[in-house]
């Protein structure tokens, strides 16, 4: 496998981003046998899947194998020993693509050398098709080799091009942390129907729905988030009510300029640290 286009796709792990990653690519029209996963215990799901399509699988990077695009997807705190581990994984023309939250090119770079890279932040809709991505690619990667690397991660969902490394931390903030925020909206409007006397399951029940349902909404039309806020508010109404309340001075949007600062400050730390 040393011709540029004999190299393979390698993952090295296969748990939840990489596995849906991986889905996706086997899902569509990409020749399984262009795949290969280094994971010491895939799921069994996985190990299927693989079988079915053609692809290979390793418990550690072979020898003599050099890849073509080198997707990482191993937590962030295992990275230290595993790049040493898939080095040999990497050539001239590989472009390497970290999904690990926090690992800067600085830290891949001082294990796999000066090549082509990537860092990319997807999200956990990503398991279901509908992820949206960050990526930033540094001055090595080719446009080739970005053209490959947006076809992989798309399968996922939309993929967002950063002009700066530094960006990724904001991204972090405000789409890779961002499914949790939503989640906890549906906590917290379900919990005020509780106290409104609704029984707690209905009350979830309403709020999961409401939002999936908006959410869909937002999705299918051309109108913007405020055009559609407008939409459902009739002057001096019920909406209009609750909505004097949400945009007041101390409403949401403080609380999420103070929380997705505090993600962005995070995700800069743990990029110090690596």
């Amino acid at each position: 496998m040393t011709e540029g286009a004999a190299l393979p796709v390698v993952l090295v792990g296969a748990g939840n981003m990489g596995g849906a990653m991986l889905s996706g690519w086997l899902d569509g029209d990409r020749d399984g046998s262009s795949i290969v996963v280094i994971d010491p215990s895939p799921s069994a799901a996985i190990t299927a899947k693989l079988a079915e399509k053609g692809a290979s699988s390793y418990p550690s990077a072979p020898e003599g194998m050099v890849a073509g695009i080198l997707f990482l997807a191993v937590k962030p705190q295992m990275m230290e020993t595993v790049l040493p581990a898939i080095a040999r994984l990497v050539g001239p023309q590989t472009a390497v693509v970290s999904v690990a939250a926090g690992t800067t090119l600085a830290v891949l770079s001082r294990h796999l050398g000066d090549v082509a890279m990537v860092r990319a932040m997807p999200n956990t809709p990503a398991m279901i098709g509908r992820g949206i991505t960050g990526a930033y690619a540094n001055a090595a990667v080719t446009e080739a080799q970005r053209r490959q690397v947006n076809d992989l991660l798309a399968v996922s969902g939309p993929v967002e091009w950063l002009a700066s490394e530094a960006d990724i931390d904001a991204v972090t903030a405000v789409s890779g942390s961002g499914p949790a925020y939503v989640f906890h909206l549906v906590e917290c409007m379900a919990e005020a129907g509780r106290k409104l006397g609704l029984p707690a399951d209905l009350a979830m029940r309403l709020a999961r729905e409401t939002v999936s349902g908006a959410g869909e909404l937002m999705r299918r039309s051309s109108d913007d988030a405020a055009q559609l806020r407008k939409n459902v508010t009739s002057p001096g109404g019920t909406t209009a009510a609750a909505l004097a309340v949400l945009m007041a001075d101390n409403g949401l949007q403080p609380l999420f300029d103070a929380a997705l600062e505090a993600a962005r400050t995070r995700a800069q730390e743990l990029g110090q640290r690596s």
